[in-house]
Parts: structure tokens; C-alpha cells; sequence
């Protein structure tokens, strides 16, 4: 009777390691390999299954057990919930917040920047650097006119309402996602500014040419509003705008070319439709992104009777206003600074 019970005790002890150990190794399985501080990107592609994902993990050194992950994924239905994109995991994450992480979505996401007055070709120069879409693919969107239809906007493409403006994209984002949001940001910030605005189209396109001169124009934020009532007083009168900025725009935007320090008289004389000193009224569209300033500089301008101004400090931007052209041309000043 006491060897069976001596035999009895000894199998319990056995099994007590056996599954201790069995835990322990589980644990340190879930636990996943510790080297702390190290940050590895994953990019899971659509369609990825488990054992995809699992091999991956494998791959890049986060996960211990390929087998156990599987079956911890499956055992929750996680595996059907795979969420496809680009992932930041630190090293020494769990198995389990990695399938957290993964089966929720939680990616990678970049925080961009986008300055005033750029063009969707230099947004999209920005984005391609952040890693949050190519600038091929970002200007294909941005000139997807069955897109901007669906933006609501009422020009063929998106250029003039990129809202400048902080972002947060997930790394390798759709481009055309990219371009919604900030064209929603576009109307949600102008409707603070001018509420209702966005109702007539062709109001709304005109305005925003406008803003998109304005933007490139003032230097000094207080000054944009007194721009914007020039260029709205020499419209009103038939008079061109003679905008030097429209001419940056052909220089750099059509003909390719680098920034100007100075723009020069021939280039005042170039024939293209975006010229505002050989075209009267407004361009065909807009000439840069602008920001609230410029927004609201048009959609909300003071009173003048001013129809010149001109460059008086190409460090600071300002400028002086004139209601006559005898006293604009009283002084001769180098336009430059644009």
C-alpha cells in the first residue's frame, strides 16, 4: 500500500514540472524575445493569412513559437480580423498585444505638415518623403475629376483645395485617401470662415483662384486682406490683375524651371492663359493651395479704394498701397521677392 502511494506521489510531482514547465514555456512564448527598445516595421499585405503574418513575425525576430501564435489568432477569431498595413512593434511586445495590435489596426501613422501655398506637386514631393504615399500616385488623385465630384468641388481636380495643414496618415496610405481628407478639411475650414460658401460652385471656384494669388502674394498676414480688395477692385473694373505670382506659377509649375529671385520683364510678356499681366480676369484655376489666411482674406476682404500695390522690403514682404497709378509709380522698385 505505501509503494502505490509512494508511486502516486511521485507521478503527481512529475506532473506538476511537466506542467510548469509546460506553462513557463508557454509564457516566455507570449512574452516574446526581449530586446527592448528596438522599433521593426511590418508591412501586412492584404490577403496576409496566419501563417503568412506568424512567418513574418518569425522572420523579423518578434515572436518565439510560429505555432502558438497561430493558435492563439485562431482561438479568438483573430485571424479572420486582420487589418492590412504597415506596423511599428517593439521588440519584447507581447504575442498578444502584437494580435491586438494587428487585428485592430493600430499602424503605423506619420504626422506631415504641409505648408501654404505649395501645389499638389509639391505636396506631393512631401508626402513621397514622410513614407506616406508616392507623389505619382498622390497627383493622380489629386487630378481625378470623378473624385473631386465626389469631394463635392466644383473644379476637374483637386488643386487649390489640399487644405494646408498638420496630418496624421498611416504610413503607405491610399493616395486618394490622402487627398479626400485634406479636401474635407478644405470645407470644414472654410465653412468657419465663410459659412456657406461651399453651396455655389462657381462663386466658390472663383474665390478660391483668388485666395490661391493672395496666398502667394502677401508676406505680411495683416496685409492679405487689403490684397485681396486690389485684385477684387481691378476685377470689378475690367482692369488685369498683373499678379507676378501667376507668373512664378508658369515658370515653375508648367515650364518647369526653378524658383525666380526675380521675375523680369520678359517673363511678364510670355504667352500662356495663366498670365495675369496679358490676360484679363481671373486664370483658369488655381495657382497654389491656400491656407486661412488667404481664405478669408477674399471670402471676408475689407473695403478699398486702392488698385496698386507694390514691394517695399523683399526681406519682411511688405508693401505699399496706392489708389492711383501716379502714385504707385512714384517710386521704382525691383519686383522680386516672390
Amino acid at each position: 500500500m505505501k509503494g502505490k502511494t509512494l508511486v502516486l506521489r511521485i507521478l503527481l510531482i512529475a506532473f506538476a514540472v511537466l506542467l510548469a514547465a509546460t506553462l513557463f514555456i508557454g509564457l516566455q512564448g507570449l512574452r516574446g524575445i526581449q530586446k527592448k527598445g528596438e522599433v521593426i516595421l511590418l508591412r501586412v499585405e492584404k490577403g496576409f493569412t496566419a501563417d503568412d503574418v506568424a512567418s513574418l513575425l518569425m522572420e523579423n525576430g518578434l515572436i518565439r513559437n510560429r505555432w502558438l501564435f497561430r493558435a492563439l489568432l485562431q482561438l479568438g477569431g483573430a485571424d479572420r480580423k486582420l487589418k492590412a498595413g504597415t506596423y511599428s512593434v517593439e521588440t519584447g511586445t507581447s504575442m498578444l498585444d502584437i494580435i491586438g495590435m494587428l487585428s485592430k489596426g493600430r499602424t503605423l501613422q506619420i504626422q506631415v505638415t504641409i505648408p501654404e501655398g505649395l501645389t499638389a506637386r509639391s505636396i506631393g514631393i512631401i508626402l513621397e518623403k514622410a513614407g506616406i504615399c508616392s507623389q505619382s500616385s498622390f497627383l493622380v488623385a489629386a487630378a481625378d475629376q470623378d473624385l473631386a465630384k465626389k469631394a463635392g468641388l466644383p473644379g476637374k481636380n483637386f488643386e487649390g483645395f489640399l487644405f494646408p495643414d498638420t496630418y496624421s496618415f498611416p504610413a503607405d496610405a491610399p493616395a486618394d485617401t490622402v487627398v479626400l481628407a485634406m479636401a474635407r478639411n478644405f470645407s470644414e475650414k472654410l465653412e468657419k470662415i465663410a459659412p456657406g460658401a461651399m453651396i455655389d460652385t462657381v462663386k466658390l471656384r472663383e474665390k478660391v483662384i483668388l485666395a490661391s494669388i493672395v496666398e502667394r502674394e502677401y508676406g505680411v498676414p495683416q496685409e492679405a486682406g487689403l490684397i485681396a480688395s486690389v485684385f477684387q477692385n481691378r476685377l470689378a473694373i475690367g482692369m488685369a490683375l498683373q499678379s507676378c505670382a501667376t507668373v512664378v506659377y508658369i515658370i515653375t509649375e508648367k515650364q518647369g524651371k526653378p524658383h525666380p529671385s526675380v521675375v523680369y520683364y520678359a517673363d511678364l510678356a510670355v504667352q500662356d492663359p495663366y498670365n495675369s499681366y496679358i490676360h484679363r480676369g481671373l486664370p483658369p484655376g488655381p495657382i497654389s493651395n491656400p491656407g486661412e489666411t488667404a481664405l478669408n482674406a477674399v471670402f471676408n476682404s475689407p473695403e478699398s479704394d486702392y488698385l496698386y500695390f507694390r514691394l517695399i522690403d523683399s526681406s519682411s514682404r511688405q508693401h505699399r498701397f496706392s489708389k492711383t497709378f501716379e502714385e504707385h509709380a512714384g517710386e521704382t522698385i525691383p519686383v522680386k521677392g516672390f
